[in-house]
């Protein structure tokens, strides 16, 4: 992706979106399909290369129904946007999309006491399969070929048909992009937003400074509808236009390992196998996660390793690297569950992501008020959408339809008003500056 150059933004008032990843690209998407928005959409996103963290390095997993009650309607409403889309635009061609069949891989290892559900179960280590709201059943029957099969192991089916789902996160971020600038969007990448330009008389936001991070430039994209998509740095972005806002956002790091491998056991393009998620234990201490993927010749994303302390990288500097301590468990943890065949298997990429998180375990999907912003936004506003934890790729596009619905005032298709940056309390956090 090229810089946009600043002749080509529209000097009309702008809907400006900071952050190119699946949400922030999502809500540029049904932006552009509203018939009632005339604006043009700008996003502006610091990577060199998009798409290098959570959006394009997840597992791409979809449920409709296993979400605590506070994010059940948003989950279930992209679930079916997801459906939808991918029947009106041959997903399963272009970005994977496949119901799949949800596993629970128990080997013989695997001594632990049944863990209890919660909005944690990622960040403590625990199993996604915590959270399946359906009973295990036994069905020796629907274990994947590419699995290995051990004395003492068994697998339990714990989704009901229809219910959860597969794509392939990069290849749906990169349809998407294509999507809203064949409807006129922009993107300005690599660029940052460096500030706010207000009304001298009035104060109220008029547009963003923002700087090319090739050759220094700067200029201004008109617009005081801002909306604010930036993963893991949203605190960050939020904090460099609003330095004087009253509230800060409360959104966390869970950094994770995962890799692609390609195994001939199972290849899609000779039949139409069925794509399963599997979830087990590890000797080694950690829950992988794995999922098979259509489109890439019998590709199975293995992940599972997380960790809340990792240093969030710098999104200027282009992709994290894979630490080699990490690298190397998940590998050797490849080889003990998956069947590699005469050919072996083969690493097709390894990544290191970080999923934006809030401590309460709810995603911030809201707009965030003038007096908390400690300015006056005018006919316009500020929004924020980040901290969807394991389930941004899951909740992406119901997100991108609220957001779209609360950026245009119209009355939102789900409720969201849980979905606050107050977090659970009743009171804003309340930011003490120096």
């Amino acid at each position: 992706m090229t810089i946009i150059t600043t002749t080509t933004i529209d000097p009309n008032d702008n809907i400006i979106i900071l952050g190119c990843g699946i949400i922030g690209l999502s809500t540029a998407y049904y932006l552009s399909l509203s018939p009632t928005n005339t604006n043009p959409i700008t996003l502006i996103d610091p990577s060199p290369e998009l798409f290098s963290s959570a959006s394009g390095f997840a597992g791409g997993f979809l449920a409709k129904d296993w979400f605590s009650p506070s994010l059940t309607p948003l989950g279930a409403l992209s679930f079916n946007e997801h459906a939808r889309l991918a029947a009106e635009n041959n997903g399963r061609e272009n970005w994977g999309y496949t119901p799949s069949i949800c596993i629970s891989y128990i080997q013989h290892h695997d001594g632990s006491k049944q863990q209890k559900r919660g909005d944690d179960w990622l960040r403590s280590g625990t199993s996604r399969v915590n959270a399946a709201p359906v009973e295990a059943e036994h069905d020796e029957a629907r274990r994947p070929g590419w699995l290995k099969k051990k004395e003492g192991d068994k697998v339990e089916v714990i989704s009901e048909e229809g219910t959860t789902a597969q794509v392939d996160p990069l290849r749906l971020c990169q349809w998407l992009l294509g999507e809203v600038m064949k409807r006129g969007g922009k993107v300005l990448q690599p660029a940052k937003a460096t500030g706010l330009v207000r009304d001298d008389l009035t104060g109220e936001v008029k547009g963003v400074k923002v700087r090319d991070l090739k050759d220094g430039s700067e200029r201004v994209v008109k617009g005081n509808r801002v909306v604010i998509t930036a993963g893991v740095w949203t605190p960050k972005v939020f904090r460099t236009l609003f330095p004087q806002a009253k509230v800060g956002m409360r959104v966390g790091s869970l950094a994770g390992h995962s890799i692609v491998v390609r195994t001939p056991i199972w290849d899609t393009r000779e039949g139409e196998e069925e794509c399963h998620a599997v979830f087990t234990t590890h000797e080694k201490n950690f829950c992988p996660e794995m999922f098979s993927r259509l489109g890439g010749g019998g590709e199975v994303y293995f992940a599972g390793l997380n960790d809340s302390t990792l240093e969030v990288q710098d999104p200027e500097k282009g992709k994290a690297r894979p630490l080699d301590e990490q690298r190397g468990l998940l590998r050797e943890a490849v080889g003990d569950i998956i069947k590699g065949g005469d050919g072996g298997l083969e690493v097709v990429r390894e990544g290191l992501c970080f999923r934006p998180v809030t401590e309460w375990g709810a995603p911030i999907v809201s707009q965030i008020t003038g007096e908390d912003l400690g300015i006056s936004v005018g006919d316009g506003g500020v929004w924020v959408a980040a901290g969807h934890g394991p389930w941004g790729i899951a909740m992406s596009l119901g997100t991108g339809v609220v957001m779209a619905d609360l950026v245009e005032g119209k009355e939102t298709r789900v409720d969201v008003r849980g979905l606050g940056y107050h977090g659970p309390n009743t009171h804003p956090v309340v930011v003490h500056t120096i």
